[in-house]
């Protein structure tokens, strides 16, 4: 392909796009090869691909980071986070290495890079670290050679050399960060659903594709339980303004693109979209505690206790007589016991709840959702046990024994089904 350069002496300009494979795409050849047709197609389009991978399978798979932390469990062994980082990161060069074969075999020029090779540089916190930069210039350096570069998700190198892990959807990151150092022209995530649904097809058997959606209504579905795209991506992808297409390696079609909204021309048809999806997560505890005259400051002690033990709260709400938030099931006993022995709380937990996420960017303003919301859950029977709500969503939380039915009844209600 000839390069176009700006001048002379300038480096030539390139059609970067990331593509990133999930490890769904790559368990098995028939995945395997779909994905190897996918970069040859955007060769095709003259576009340099750079291919980010995640490890292979899913647990009980070999090469999947659930069976290679399980393999670590199964010794008996405590080893400390550097080397359990050391470990993981080896499901990601595993799939880099046999993908790089296959375009090799295609006879397509490739190149296996580590993330640190790919130039991720993160902090120094293994199993969860931040990117805080990205150098990418011997990625570059391949791509004008002609090469296709493979990268291992999920990982980089510290800043004192240190193999790194990126913590749950770590390959989006990975993706994401290289392509806006890149000034790729986007990124393509592809995994094995269509694209953004409307809510969860396991659950809502119409629920619909989705063409388009803005980085925030993306976030706030990801960040309540929609698991198509991590949060942290989307984040690095929107301070970039860089375009994701979230798109199925089983199929050609495009997917849903994850944009900034587009700018409407004098005259343009305005379509109104309320209410853009449906999100859940279940498995949650919500914690009452009761509030006496004298305890001004209850809040504040309860949230650092929470902070200091490593417990992870939501859906937070304070008021002069009670404090309610939630908690994974699994840390329910945990929570309630540092209340009540350490903080001296009449603290109650209700185990078994739900979280239900009503998202739209359309909805900021506009009065009549929460009533919308109220109104078809009590029709269903359903109680609200908590709301919340923010610029593009409204929470409820629901005994998570109706969460099927508030799911299926709130996408009936905003129409979303059409």
């Amino acid at each position: 392909t000839r390069l176009r350069t700006l001048n002379k002496g300038r480096e030539p300009l390139l059609r970067i796009r990331v593509l990133k494979f999930g490890g769904t795409s790559l368990a098995d050849d028939e995945g395997r090869a779909r994905a190897v047709r996918h970069v040859v197609g955007a060769l095709r389009e003259e576009v340099r691909p750079v291919v980010v991978v995640s490890a292979m399978g899913r647990r009980g798979e070999p090469y999947a980071t659930d069976t290679l932390m399980e393999l670590l469990m199964r010794t008996g062994a405590q080893p400390d986070a550097r080397e359990t980082d050391l470990l993981l990161s080896c499901g990601e060069l595993i799939s880099a290495a046999v993908f790089c074969g296959l375009l090799q075999k295609e006879g397509i020029p490739a190149r296996a890079m580590t993330g640190g090779m790919a130039g991720i540089v993160t902090d120094e916190r293994h199993g969860d670290a931040r990117i805080v930069d990205v150098r990418p210039q011997a990625v570059r350096e391949w791509l004008l050679k002609g090469y296709v570069v493979v990268v291992a998700g999920f990982q980089g190198y510290s800043r004192t050399g240190e193999i790194t892990t990126l913590g749950r959807g770590g390959s989006d990151t990975s993706a994401t960060a290289l392509a806006a150092a890149l000034r790729a022209e986007r990124a393509d995530i592809f995994t094995d659903v269509d694209g953004v649904l409307t809510a969860d097809p396991r659950i809502v058997a119409e629920a619909r594709r989705l063409d388009r959606i803005s980085y925030t209504e993306v976030c706030s579905m990801a960040y309540n339980g929609a698991k198509v795209i991590h949060p942290r991506a989307v984040e690095i992808a929107m301070q970039a303004n860089l375009p994701i297409r979230v798109r199925s390696t089983f199929s050609d079609d495009e997917g849903t693109l994850v944009a900034s909204p587009p700018a409407r021309g004098e005259g343009e048809r305005v379509r109104e979209r309320l209410v853009t999806g449906i999100a859940h997560a279940q498995g949650l505890t919500q914690i009452q505690i009761g509030v006496g005259s004298e305890q001004y400051d209850l809040h504040m002690r309860v949230f650092k206790a929470m902070a200091k033990h490593q417990i992870s709260v939501d859906f937070l709400s304070v008021t002069p007589s009670d404090i309610l938030f939630t908690v994974s099931d699994e840390e329910r006993e945990r929570a309630l016991c540092i209340l009540r022995e350490e903080l001296g709380c009449r603290a109650q937990g209700l185990p078994g709840c739900a979280k239900i996420s009503v998202v739209g960017g359309g909805m900021n303003g506009v009065p009549g959702v929460m009533a919308r919301i109220a109104e078809t859950l009590i029709a269903e029977d359903i109680p609200i046990l908590q709301t919340a709500d923010s610029n593009t969503t409204i929470w409820v939380l629901v005994d998570g024994g109706s969460m099927v039915k508030a799911v299926r009844a709130l996408h009936r209600a905003f129409q979303l089904h059409e």
